[in-house]
């Protein structure tokens, strides 16, 4: 009887309801169920109240959006009367190379730019991207997922934004740098620049990183620049416990590691090294020799594991000292490489055994040149050795 009053009482509903009930063990059910029929009868008179059939009708008949979604966002603005500031919205996008889906898209992903001022809002905005080097089919690629950049102060935040990351990159202007900086993070020009950027940027310049590599950084993984500068801070405490040093130019690419994958996939990746019998010593001097392995999946590195620890019967000691063989294409550098010096060692073509590694590191040009096209006797099988794809080099 508490539990029914309760109820009454959230739902506004008169004590007298209760004595109409019948008695019985489900008259509280009962009860519940048509006080919830009333309350979503209700509901849905309130969202029928605010139905915008104007701007729905022009997003399903002019904007191709499912139903769904045109009522989600027409619902949002029950206010618009008429469809004058969207047509003239999607008239200058359209006029400036967007298609219909980068229209579509950018539209869902931000419903309010449908009624900003196309002159006074963002025109100016869109000109701004474009200063950049950011023009054509670009532009309607970035706004189609990154609208949310024309709703910034172009004072207030993108200019300071890009005043201050324009001076981190290196000719960012001319070779789309911009471009994919703001693909990948439009969160460097959401705020005030005093707020992250410059903080961190400092930050970043105190340990070491600087010029090239801040640039490098910048273009790789913009949201660190964007991260609460204590959160910087604790990827960087995590890379020194680690045992890389401030002056170690390996610093930058050790945090560009940790700060695109998640603490579990990190922790996976040293639970597969280890069940090979690497010790968690030798997992960490593979990480500071080349932390861009831990970028790699799971399953390119368990596939190189088993093919120079079983197959190659490599010494683990050697990987340890070379992680970077475990970063190689295993069908298209490899396994191919391989064949060919067991061939090489078979026909005993040369002298002496070369380094794997060495062979490794080679361009494709020197390889072929030093190891197939110099033993022109055995040049065609040691291609065939070398895979299909190298076949097609006779055709050019």
């Amino acid at each position: 009887m508490i539990a029914i009053q309760l109820c009454c009482r959230s739902l506004s509903i008169h004590s007298h309801h209760l004595h109409s009930l019948p008695a019985g063990p489900f008259s509280s059910f009962r009860f519940s169920l048509s006080s919830l029929s009333r309350v979503v009868t209700k509901k849905s008179a309130q969202n029928a109240n605010r139905e915008n059939p104007v701007l729905l009708n022009y997003l399903i008949n002019t904007l191709d959006f499912p139903k769904s979604k045109a009522l989600a966002v027409s619902n949002r603005y029950p206010w618009v009367k008429n469809v004058e500031k969207a047509e003239s919205v999607v008239d200058f996008f359209k006029s400036i190379g967007f298609t219909d889906a980068q229209i579509q898209s950018a539209v869902r992903n931000v419903p309010q730019i449908l009624l900003a001022d196309v002159e006074k809002t963002l025109k100016p905005k869109i000109q701004l991207l474009q200063e950049l080097g950011i023009t054509g089919s670009d532009l309607g690629r970035l706004i189609s997922t990154k609208a949310i950049i024309l709703t910034r102060s172009v004072e207030k935040i993108l200019k300071p934004c890009i005043e201050v990351l324009d001076k981190v990159l290196i000719n960012g202007t001319d070779n789309g740098d911009w471009f994919r900086v703001l693909r990948r993070c439009d969160w460097v020009v959401h705020k005030s620049p005093h707020l992250r950027l410059i903080p961190n940027i400092s930050y970043l310049e105190s340990i070491g990183i600087v010029e090239s590599q801040l640039s490098s950084l910048l273009k790789r993984q913009p949201h660190l620049f964007a991260l609460p500068e204590s959160e910087l801070k604790k990827l960087v405490a995590k890379l020194i416990d680690i045992g890389f040093s401030t002056d170690s130019r390996m610093l930058v690419h050790g945090l560009h590691t940790l700060g695109c994958i998640s603490h579990e996939s990190f922790s996976r990746k040293l639970l597969l090294l280890q069940s090979s019998g690497f010790s968690i010593n030798e997992c960490m001097e593979m990480f500071r020799r080349a932390p861009s392995l831990f970028r790699s999946s799971e399953e390119k590195i368990r596939l190189g594991l088993v093919f120079f620890l079983e197959t190659m019967k490599l010494k683990k000691s050697t990987l340890v000292q070379h992680p970077t063989l475990l970063m190689f294409s295993m069908e298209d550098r490899v396994i191919p490489r391989y064949e060919v010096i067991q061939l090489i060692k078979s026909k005993k073509l040369a002298k002496k055994e070369p380094s794997f590694y060495y062979v490794m590191c080679l361009s494709e040009h020197v390889f072929l040149e030093k190891y197939i096209l110099r033993f022109t006797e055995n040049a065609e099988e040691l291609l065939m050795a070398y895979k299909g794809h190298i076949l097609d080099l006779g055709e050019d």
